[in-house]
């Protein structure tokens, strides 16, 4: 078996979703082999080719060869916190650069409900990064202090959760990691879609997104993903205190802001 960083770097991941299906799509292969190719890449996140995968017609197998990789990017680092209940994943990606991943645990037994023990067990979160860098320059964020790279496609924000099943079954993701995922808006949308549908079966209730407040996305933001969690950091609750921390929020007025969310709120 050939190793993944043996192809050549213009393969895209199998988990870039309109790619591919447009790829099939162009040569005649049903996309509903696609989450079949998708769960064999998740059960064998270390596999170098797709050779494995089971009962896809012939073409599907010369595509794949030609077109994609089953993994793009490489984990180079995954560091455990003193009381285990963190894993930061450094990743590489096929350009080159580096983000990170976090998968943190939660002993939901800790503590009592009603005077009584809870029930459950342990359930893990994953923190993941939808940019390399950031454009909008926050104070306080070492992000922000690196300025805007790339953006991460599609199938490269998917690949950090297919990382991190490596170390824990994932419950709940939060897009909170490296980037503004608004900005990076059309990536954002379909890596989300591939992790509520076959086989990840994410519910779309365990999913949050964290914005700075990009208005114009937030407007859109209910029929894209709807049943998806948003959350707002404002940092302030004063523009020009906004805007001092927080520099791009003069693209964001926060009355202008605040209306959109009432909006937002509206249509839930």
């Amino acid at each position: 078996m050939a190793s993944s960083s043996s192809l050549p770097p213009s393969r895209r991941s199998v988990f870039d979703a309109a790619y591919i299906r447009a790829e099939f799509a162009a040569a005649g292969i049903s996309p509903h082999f696609i989450p079949l190719i998708w769960k064999y890449v998740l059960q064998n996140p270390r596999c170098g080719d797709l050779d494995g995968v089971t009962s896809l017609p012939a073409a599907a197998y010369a595509l794949l060869r030609q077109k994609f990789r089953p993994i793009t990017s490489t984990l180079t680092t995954a560091a455990e916190s003193r009381d285990g209940t963190t894993t930061k994943l450094l990743i590489r990606l096929q350009n080159g650069e580096s983000i990170e991943a976090v998968v943190m645990r939660y002993d939901t037994r800790l503590g009592k409900y009603d005077g009584k023990p809870r029930l459950g067990g342990v359930r893990s979160t994953l923190c993941v990064s939808s940019q390399v860098g950031c454009k909008m320059g926050c104070r306080f964020c070492a992000t922000g202090t690196m300025g805007f790279k790339s953006n991460l496609s599609s199938g490269e924000i998917v690949e950090q959760l297919v990382h991190a099943t490596r170390y824990s079954q994932i419950r709940n993701v939060v897009f909170m990691g490296m980037g503004e995922p608004l900005n990076n808006y059309t990536a954002l949308v379909e890596a989300i879609q591939v992790l509520t549908g076959s086989p990840f079966q994410l519910s779309p209730k365990r999913i949050t997104v964290s914005t700075v407040g990009i208005i114009h996305s937030i407007n859109k933001f209910n029929n894209d993903l709807p049943n998806i969690n948003l959350a707002v950091s404002l940092h302030a609750p004063d523009q020009d205190i906004r805007c001092h921390i927080m520099p791009a929020a003069r693209a964001f007025p926060l009355a202008k802001l605040m209306n959109s969310l009432q909006s937002y709120q509206n249509e839930r």
